[in-house]
């Protein structure tokens, strides 16, 4: 319980915005780096209704049995009129919150967009450093565009539904071509379409392999290739073959280099990500464009100024003054 209170108050610091809190949670993170970078990073994404926090409870469940440790990060969408969250997933999953070698953490999107919260990378390497063998992200579930998961995890799961579309709708990208595992959820409402689903989500992965993409390529047996699976998380049925999926995916991409070429890739991508957010901020404060946005605002409102030409304004203020400064 203390380690858990410890992880509890650490992601807390790290979701922080305060300057002081930054600065503490930047030094945590360097210490605790050493001792990350051993559990398996799993992604599970889908569209709202598809069972996403039943098949983590039944994957929670059977991990825990077999041994191992299982962090859950569970994303809530925020409001965009108040900005809170109900923050509901932990009540979802009613066993597993019970377990004394299972922690689950729901954070508020925050408007973040691709699924994740701002700083779900930060929380991930908490859950590492505590000895957890398996963290699992899973996303709000808003379609097509959660993609920043991928960039995040080691393996990147979709969840489907039997006769969730036509043929078309299974061949739609988005999500689908990042996927490296597809999941068929509650098969056992209609096992029949659940395997006409598996049939159509496995050719579209093979035209999306016959585009050239090396990723994809079917004839090297030393490369993962995305396959798709029909479980049932309510019944628990399929949990264990879906496993045994995630490990040949871990040793394949173990053996041949994949999986640590993917999170150097990650890494450098955090690190522009952060710069960005900075280079937004600080956009957003300097003096100049605090000065110069307000009447800019007005314009664009009134119709006096093209939006593009009023970003060109500030930006320039903005440059401007960092260039004298330079001279």
């Amino acid at each position: 319980m203390p380690r858990r209170r410890a992880m509890a108050k650490a992601i807390t610091l790290l979701e922080s915005t305060r300057a002081d809190h930054r600065a503490q949670a930047d030094a945590m993170l360097t210490e605790l780096l050493p001792h990350t970078g051993k559990a398996l990073r799993l992604g599970i994404s889908g569209v709202p209704g598809v069972g996403k926090s039943t098949f983590i409870e039944a994957l929670g469940l059977y991990l825990i049995a077999q041994g191992l440790k299982v962090a859950v990060l569970a994303i809530d969408p925020s409001s965009t009129v108040s900005g809170g969250s109900i923050l509901g997933d932990k009540t979802r999953m009613q066993q597993l919150c019970v377990e004394e070698n299972a922690y689950i953490r729901p954070s508020p999107s925050s408007g973040t967009l691709g699924g994740v919260a701002e700083k779900t990378r930060e929380a991930m390497l908490v859950c590492e450093a505590a000895g957890y063998d398996a963290v699992i992200v899973e996303t709000v579930g808003v379609g097509q565009s959660e993609t920043a998961v991928h960039g995040m995890t080691d393996m990147f799961c979709v969840l489907q539904l039997p006769n969730a579309g036509d043929d078309l709708q299974a061949i739609k990208k988005g999500v689908m071509e990042l996927a490296d595992l597809v999941v068929v959820n509650k098969a056992d409402i209609d096992p029949r379409a659940a395997i006409r689903t598996r049939t159509q989500i496995t050719s579209s992965l093979r035209l999306m392999a016959m585009q050239g993409n090396p990723a994809y390529a079917m004839n090297d047996p030393q490369r993962w290739h995305p396959r798709v699976v029909t479980i049932s998380a309510l019944k628990g049925e399929g949990v264990q073959d879906f496993w045994a999926a995630v490990s040949e995916f871990r040793r394949l991409q173990t053996a041949n280099g994949a999986l640590a070429a993917r999170r150097e890739q990650q890494a450098l991508a955090w690190m522009w990500e952060r710069i960005d957010a900075g280079l937004r901020t600080a956009f957003r404060q300097h003096p100049k464009v605090q000065e110069l946005l307000p009447q800019m605002q007005q314009d664009v409102v009134a119709g006096r100024i093209a939006a593009s030409t009023a970003a060109r304004n500030l930006l320039s203020a903005q440059a401007g003054q960092a260039l004298a400064a330079i001279n």
